[in-house]
């Protein structure tokens, strides 16, 4: 069992009668609610006879298992349904934390969710493991491309996995488990494709068009494909942050993967040093920090607010702006080992354009040495990986001095 940072929030949670922890396979959901939850008793609806039991008798089903502390219903999402009965048992026994639901496919979870359990269901997201619990659990060198290259599902810590052995047979058992209900077989090798493609655009402007041409699919194909993968937490979207400055703005997400090391894997890419070479280096960095401050979010229980600007020439572009409500927070990001001036464009103009000053502001490289500069902050890599903990503290400070 690694220490995960979504421990403490998903105790808070068992304040709902229920609590759903929603992620993609194997980053550790299971582990997680064992470790915290140890008194619930443990059902897993991918056991067969379990599963059926759910289906055929739902209410003989919770009344069997009925017990004084609770019930994890694990891979949930094998079992929608039952939603309906754990309302009327949520609704008529008022247990906070009695029933754990975890799963890894989001549109069937979140549909059975929002439709029969709303107000009385506390979702979290559990992602791969972020920066900061690999260095705390120490799994890592510290070698960036090595990180990089590696992603951070448990089982390849856990079990001492090559990438190049983990993420083929990933993917494989992924598209076998996940994806084969949604697609027809004839699809599936196309399908394949399609993820690989994705791959080729990490960190670029998500054109559907392009993408569906490419694969030899239809536009309505592609977005439903997307849609599929997005919601299956292989990859995610930064859409445009909007804000009135009388600017022609662009309109279309940008694509990232929550996991690099998967990303590698469907380039090709097949050792940390055939990163550090490869033209999607900076692509990849890029995604990992961004896909980071994501995690950082829903380990903290935060619903994901993270966007991009760019207006529509393309001249000016912020990689990350962090919303945080009262208070933006551009970010940038750059592959280097050091920090030229124009380096700072981005955010200058944004800066102007907002009317801020850029004390806000952010530059993330790759490497160690922070700096404070008139342009904003100078951070390494390794010290993103608690920016928004810093942040937070720096607003809790300053609406309360006395936490200094």
């Amino acid at each position: 069992m690694f220490s995960r940072e979504l421990a403490g929030t998903l105790k808070k949670y068992a304040k709902f009668p229920v609590v759903a922890l929603l992620g993609p396979r194997q980053s550790g959901k299971t582990t997680l609610v064992q470790n915290v939850f140890q008194k619930h008793k443990f059902l897993s609806l991918d056991n067969e006879m379990t599963q059926i039991f759910a289906l055929e008798d739902p209410e003989g089903f919770l009344s069997t298992n009925e017990n004084e502390h609770g019930i994890i219903l694990d891979e949930f999402q094998y079992a929608p349904k039952l939603t309906t009965y754990i309302k009327l048992e949520a609704d008529k026994k008022k247990r906070p934390g009695y029933f754990i639901l975890t799963g890894s496919q989001n549109f069937l979870v979140n549909k059975a969710i929002t439709e029969s359990l709303a107000g009385r269901v506390g979702i979290l997201n559990l992602l791969p493991l972020s920066n900061k619990e690999l260095f705390e659990n120490k799994l890592t060198s510290g070698a960036l491309n090595e990180m990089m290259f590696y992603g951070g599902y448990p089982r390849i810590y856990a079990e001492n996995i090559l990438p190049t052995e983990f993420y083929p047979s990933y993917i494989l058992s992924y598209i076998q488990r996940d994806v084969g209900q949604f697609i027809t077989p004839k699809n599936i090798a196309t399908f394949r494709r399609f993820v690989q493609l994705c791959a080729g655009r990490i960190g670029q402007l998500c054109n559907v068009h392009a993408l569906a041409a490419e694969t030899g699919i239809s536009s309505p194909t592609a977005k439903e494909w997307l849609s599929i993968l997005e919601a299956s937490y292989v990859l995610f979207f930064l859409e445009p942050h909007f804000q009135n400055f009388n600017k022609r703005l662009v309109k279309t997400p940008k694509l990232y993967f929550f996991d690099t090391g998967l990303a590698c894997s469907l380039l090709r890419i097949d050792s940390p040093e055939a990163l550090s070479n490869s033209h999607f280096q900076g692509a990849v960095f890029e995604s990992f920090i961004i896909s980071d401050l994501y995690k950082q979010q829903c380990n903290e229980g935060l619903r994901p607010s993270l966007y991009f600007w760019r207006d529509s020439g393309g001249a000016h572009e912020v990689d990350c702006i962090l919303d945080q409500g009262d208070q933006c927070y551009p970010i940038e990001i750059k592959a280097g080992k050091s920090v030229a001036s124009d380096s700072f464009q981005g955010l200058d103009y944004w800066n102007k354009l907002a009317n801020v000053k850029p004390q806000n502001s952010y530059l993330i490289y790759a490497n160690d040495e922070k700096q404070l500069r008139k342009q904003g902050k100078v951070i390494g890599w390794k010290e993103s990986s608690s920016l928004l903990r810093s942040i937070i503290s720096e607003k809790n400070e300053s609406i309360n001095p006395r936490l200094k």
